[in-house]
């Protein structure tokens, strides 16, 4: 198991938010922590501890007035840091190109490959074309409901009907680097894992996951290295002191990298 930082941008800030409160209307959130420092010195941090695979997010619509904000500090982090994040929020084939050029590893793809509720054939390939295999993170990020997690998107807002399997990932491998999921209900909020999700994700053995959501303890990392049997990253938000909480950031490079 390796530790994956993590930079989220909302409204121009560096943050950590409550993911289930995210919403599109007056660009509101539910906010742990604001940053007095901006993406690029987080990115310089990570660079000097030789840390890999992190992700940057965009957590703005393209249509919102704080989009631009945003943008700019996700490609100052990208600049600052070249060839050591991924970025996503409203990746797709069209601006691909001007992330990776900037200096992302991987975009990172969620609403532009589920639309309508599902897996859609066209787009996942429009996105190939753009970025290639080798730089495509596909972001199942989801939610509980009835019998198992399904893929939500457009900021974790909407359900999709794909259930997460290892049928599913089986398929998608087909088309990815790695994957990304957050466990959205418990996303900001410390209290615990999805248990469930990680032993799930722990039994497949495919490409690399990064598994983000609920972490707020030393014990929740050692759960997702149990139950993850190894496989199965990690990243932590709002518990790390870098963002106002109580879990070592030094601590956890020590350990984990």
């Amino acid at each position: 198991m390796e530790f994956r930082p993590c930079i989220d941008i909302h409204n121009g800030k560096v943050k950590q938010i409550v993911g289930g409160s995210l919403t599109d209307e007056k660009d509101q959130a539910s906010e742990n922590y604001v940053s007095e420092r901006d993406a690029s010195w987080y990115a310089d941090l990570y660079k000097k501890d030789h840390l890999t695979g992190g992700h940057v997010i965009l957590l703005n619509a393209k249509d919102s007035p704080y989009y631009n904000e945003t943008k700019a500090q996700a490609l100052a982090a990208l600049r600052a840091y070249p060839g050591g994040l991924q970025v996503g929020g409203g990746i797709t084939d069209e601006n691909a190109a001007e992330f990776l050029n900037a200096g992302a590893s991987h975009v990172i793809v969620t609403s532009f490959v589920f639309r309508e509720g599902r897996i859609d054939q066209e787009n996942l390939s429009k996105i190939i074309r753009a970025a290639g295999k080798e730089h495509l993170v596909l972001d199942l990020s989801c939610r509980k409901k009835d019998d198992g997690y399904y893929i939500v998107t457009d900021r974790w807002q909407r359900f999709t009907n794909e259930k997460i399997t290892e049928e599913l990932l089986d398929e998608l491998a087909a088309y990815a680097d790695e994957f990304l999921i957050h466990g959205v209900d418990v996303e900001g909020k410390k209290g615990g894992i999805e248990e469930a999700l990680v032993t799930l994700l722990g039994g497949w053995k495919g490409i690399p996951v990064t598994y983000a959501g609920g972490i707020g303890s030393l014990e929740d990392l050692t759960k997702i290295e149990q139950l993850g049997k190894g496989r199965v990253n990690a990243t932590v938000g709002s518990a790390l002191d870098l963002f106002g909480g109580t879990l070592s950031y030094r601590e956890l490079v020590l350990q984990y990298t």
